[in-house]
């Protein structure tokens, strides 16, 4: 059993208060606030009263929630392929690479054909992370159906039990 923190106790008064607010429409957190009240009070008497919080906004926030986060990993997608082909194209030219070397502490440039196998390396280990992690953002939106094909087995079995109790109807009736 709940532990009433607040030790006061919740008075007439106070249960017609939450049925009023509850009647305007308010939700439970904004009802404790008001009456100052815990939550977990609010939720036990409206409980007892019969009143049901309507989740509705609580629903549509969180589906907006989820809707914003999937265009924010399609624009990460988006931007780490961006940057692979990027990496790709350059590893690709095939000559004229210029590179960069400190020298007695100034910056000496020069141009190879070849990038060095270190550098090559990095590029290849660079475009293989910026992939492996689009490709695992991809997965989040992806699914793997296994939803459906449970949501469809439940329903096929659901049918088939109505249409075994539809053919036996009756059979219990003879001696």
């Amino acid at each position: 059993m709940a532990v009433n923190h607040d030790k006061r106790p919740v008075t007439d008064d106070d249960r017609q208060q939450i049925r009023v607010l509850h009647a305007e429409g308010l939700g439970r957190n904004e009802i404790a606030r008001r009456l100052n009240r815990s939550p977990r009070t609010i939720s036990v008497q409206a409980t007892d009263m019969g009143l049901t919080f309507d989740r509705t906004a609580t629903a549509v926030a969180t589906a907006a929630r989820k809707t914003d986060a999937k265009a924010r990993r399609a624009a990460i997608i988006d931007g780490l392929y961006d940057v692979a082909e990027d990496d790709l194209a350059y590893l690709k030219q095939g000559a004229g690479y210029e590179l960069v070397e400190v020298s007695m502490g100034a910056p000496v440039r020069y141009t190879v054909d070849r990038l060095p196998a270190q550098d090559r390396r990095a590029l290849i280990g660079g475009i293989n992370t910026g992939t492996g992690a689009a490709a695992r953002l991809e997965a989040l939106d992806a699914g793997d159906g296994a939803d459906d094909a449970r949501s469809m087995i439940g329903q096929l079995a659901a049918g088939l039990t109505a249409a075994y109790h539809a053919m036996n109807e009756g059979d219990g009736d003879a001696p």
